[in-house]
């Protein structure tokens, strides 16, 4: 195969099994009423550092703001995220989980763990860490080429 054919069928394959991949574990999370986009909002809200503002929230999700704004509305009537005025500017609002949000997230974990073994465990050790390694490279080359 030409190394051209052999870099398409490595980005179809990629596009395909990550889409596979959450289609998969988001019909697994179904059971929460949560849509794909809910519970990765909440599973990025869980894993940050700090709280994350409704643009840095929409920037991981790679949507616009106002597609963001609506999800962290139904999120919050819903009782799992809450917003706070940053006390250094009162224009920007950071989502924060709310402890029934912590609860979703500790199932969505759980789920999410439970899905990942199931795919993965029959995979050689040796050759997952090959393939994370160069998906790993590969998301530090995309990014670098953005700056």
């Amino acid at each position: 195969m030409s190394k051209d054919l052999l870099q398409e069928a490595f980005a179809l394959a990629l596009h395909d099994s990550a889409r596979a991949w959450r289609h998969a574990l988001d019909r697994r999370l179904k059971s929460l009423g949560l849509s794909q986009a809910s519970w990765m909002s909440i599973a990025f809200l869980a894993r940050a550092k700090t709280p994350l503002t409704q643009s840095e929230l929409a920037h991981c999700l790679s949507v616009e703001g106002p597609t963001v704004v609506a999800m962290v509305d139904r999120l919050q009537r819903a009782g799992l995220v809450r917003r706070e005025i940053a006390p250094e500017d009162r224009r920007i609002r950071r989502v924060l989980l709310t402890s029934e949000g912590r609860t979703v997230y500790a199932e969505v974990k759980r789920v999410a763990g439970d899905f990942r073994r199931e795919m993965l465990d029959g995979l050689d050790a040796a050759e997952l860490q090959q393939a994370t390694d160069l998906l790993q490279r590969l998301q530090r080359i995309i990014e670098g080429s953005f700056q």
